[in-house]
């Protein structure tokens, strides 16, 4: 792996009702050009009833594929990989809880020729940061820890949503999880790889409580807890 990496990204964007976030979210991602050349900007609609993709649609030079109906955020971001063609994939959620005026500092690890894949953090400090609602930051503290201690590694935000991969590393993995599992599932798989160079950046973030659209809830830690094992010992 190494060497620095060509221009050209790919951005996926999932998304379901996105609303007006999106359309904030698509002016962000196009007003700055963080790479020399280009990126792509791949929306998935994951089932919207509130024309979301139209939406996005409707913005000159970005892909919108269309999911009749909702699966999950997995589905949907596999959907996005694997129409990609960058040398780089980000995701990017569209709520706007990442703000893509990050999208440089996340990626420079890559271009610099260090890493092979980039997490963002919302819990090593440096940037703004909403207070996080209690148990929310509790679980994704003990999901960061279960994973540090199956994988041999020093995660501090496994479940956070801002991620960026060599392109070849992440088309060239088997993803299979439909739900919000897509984040331990695929943490699971980058650090598999042999070798992998897996770094984190401090990143803002501008959380949301569950009245305001958050849709995490205990359950889904569950679910990412069984996941970890469960790809540590599995395929």
């Amino acid at each position: 792996m190494g060497g620095t990496l060509p221009d050209g990204a790919s951005v996926i964007v999932p998304v379901r009702n996105g609303g007006p976030a999106l359309g904030a979210c698509l002016a962000a991602l196009f007003g700055q050009r963080w790479l020399p050349e280009h990126y792509e900007v791949i929306v998935v609609d994951d089932g919207s009833t509130d024309g979301t993709g139209d939406l996005a649609a409707a913005v000159e030079g970005v892909q919108v594929i269309r999911r009749p109906r909702n699966a999950g955020k997995g589905a949907a971001v596999r959907d996005g990989i694997a129409a990609t063609t960058g040398t780089i994939v980000v995701i990017q959620d569209a709520d706007l809880e990442y703000d893509p005026k990050d999208l440089p500092k996340l990626v420079e690890p890559m271009i610099e020729g260090h890493a092979d894949a980039v997490y963002g953090t919302r819990l090593r400090g440096g940037e703004p940061q909403r207070a996080h609602l209690f148990w929310h930051y509790a679980g994704n503290r003990l999901l960061s820890l279960v994973t540090n201690v199956l994988f041999n590694t020093t995660i501090s935000d496994m479940e956070v949503g801002y991620k960026a991969f060599r392109g070849d590393l992440i088309r060239g993995l088997h993803l299979v999880s439909d739900d919000f599992r897509f984040e331990p599932e695929v943490t699971a798989k980058i650090l598999k790889v042999p070798g992998i160079r897996l770094y984190e950046v401090p990143i803002s973030y501008y959380g949301r409580t569950v009245a305001e659209g958050k849709k995490i809830t205990w359950r889904d830690g569950v679910l990412a807890l069984g996941a970890l094992v469960r790809f540590r010992v599995g395929g």
